[in-house]
């Protein structure tokens, strides 16, 4: 499966001053600890959390505004911008598939390429509002559907005021989620929705858990047990391919389960050896690294699939040994979503399947973040096999070429010209 977001633009966001990271499926960022890897992951975060929460919750789960903004930045800018491109003929129809509700004359619109954009602006005392929005779509018979909000007024070319402003909500609200469910732009809230960061907490998934639906996993992997639940439910052939990636990442588990205690809900273990002896145990006893790997397997065959699934650092807890697995599966999952990995071991680019196009090296400097792909003469080491990724990063040879300029606000546009 392609790439569904083809690239994003980031606008003084956290330590991202500006500039353009072009994705493929699967895209491997790699840095050094620090480098800004998580504030690229949360860029999908945000967008997707602002799809389905008022936009200052969203913010407040970060601090507020003040504390996103970029820090190094000249302070006449009190803006941050996002910008996510999304392409591909073949996958935006893949991804209308996956929700089963949609009537097939929504499929029909065939939607090639989706844009959405926003820029919100600080304000004293805390304050916030949007500055811009913009969400524009071209189908495959060049037709394009848009609206373009500047404040509390909005254009669109769309349905029976096409053309005529708008005056729409509030100042701190967004304008997609309200008109996201309306023919043309529904795919693209749902895309946004449905992207999910993962960093697994082991010591959640130890927890006792109360039970929920188990339709999405969350974030830290803290209702594993009802995801699992839901999986046997509703996916029951999944179980065992479960199971089968589980032990190849941890030799000696045979299956996974699920055990109530009350009104409350753990994970069950079973060890196996010599055919005919098994353990139980359950999930206080298990390794950080067991519990990581499920939690990992859980938000890739969750019942409701992702568009976009970053994950962060796969490989902490886990043995040198099981990077391949752990691989093996990542590179599964790009046949349903598209897979974004952040991590800074070499074990988890060892893998000959690796390309430079899958590559992004994330770097820190003089408090800016920047994103770049890979040098001609890494690129050429990798296309000749003379070296893998991870013997690249090894030697502390995987080296650059720079996206950005010395003017990066230049470089990469927030918004179209729609009018």
């Amino acid at each position: 499966m392609g790439p569904v977001v083809r690239s994003l633009i980031l606008k003084r966001f956290r330590s991202i001053r500006a500039g353009q990271i072009i994705f493929d499926n699967p895209t491997f960022l790699v840095g050094r600890n620090g480098s800004g890897k998580s504030n690229i992951a949360d860029a999908f975060a945000f967008l997707a959390e602002a799809m389905d929460l008022p936009l200052h919750e969203v913010l407040d789960r970060r601090g507020g505004i003040a504390n996103l903004l970029h820090k190094a930045s000249d302070q006449k800018f009190s803006s941050l911008g996002i910008a996510i491109e999304l392409d591909n003929r073949e996958i935006l129809k893949t991804t209308w598939e996956n929700f089963e509700s949609l009537a097939p004359e929504l499929v029909a619109r065939n939607i090639v390429t989706a844009r959405y954009a926003l820029e919100i602006k600080a304000l004293p005392d805390y304050r916030f509002e949007i500055d811009r929005e913009q969400c524009v779509l071209t189908r495959a018979d060049g037709s394009r559907a848009w609206f373009d909000r500047r404040q509390q007024s909005m254009k669109t070319n769309v349905g029976p005021v096409a053309g005529a402003p708008i005056k729409v909500m509030v100042a701190e609200s967004l304008a997609l989620p309200r008109i996201g469910f309306t023919d043309d732009f529904f795919l693209v809230l749902q895309i946004l929705r449905r992207m999910r960061v993962y960093s697994i907490e082991p010591p959640r998934l130890r927890e006792m858990q109360d039970p929920d639906s188990g339709a999405s996993l969350r974030r830290d992997g803290s209702n594993a047990a009802s995801v699992l639940e839901e999986i046997k439910r509703r996916m029951p052939r999944d179980i065992p391919r479960i199971e089968q990636f589980l032990s190849t990442i941890v030799p000696g588990i045979g299956s996974v389960s699920t055990t109530r205690h009350g009104q409350k809900l753990t994970l069950d273990f079973t060890q196996k050896w010599d055919e005919t002896k098994h353990l139980n145990f359950e999930a206080f006893n298990m390794s950080d690294g067991t519990l990581r790997a499920l939690g990992l397997l859980l938000a890739i065959f969750q019942r409701e699939k992702p568009s976009l699934i970053v994950v962060e650092e796969p490989e902490s807890s886990i043995h040198p040994a099981a990077a391949g697995a752990v691989l093996d599966l990542l590179r599964h999952a790009t046949k349903e979503m598209q897979v974004v990995v952040s991590t800074h071991s070499p074990e988890i680019l060892d893998a000959k399947w690796i390309e430079d196009r899958h590559l992004r090296v994330v770097s820190w400097q003089k408090g800016v973040t920047s994103v770049s792909r890979i040098s001609d003469m890494s690129r050429k080491a990798l296309q000749d096999h003379l070296m893998q990724a991870g013997e690249l990063m090894r030697s502390e040879a995987l080296e650059t070429d720079p996206l950005f300029e010395d003017a990066p606000e230049r470089q990469a546009n927030l918004f179209e010209e729609v009018v």
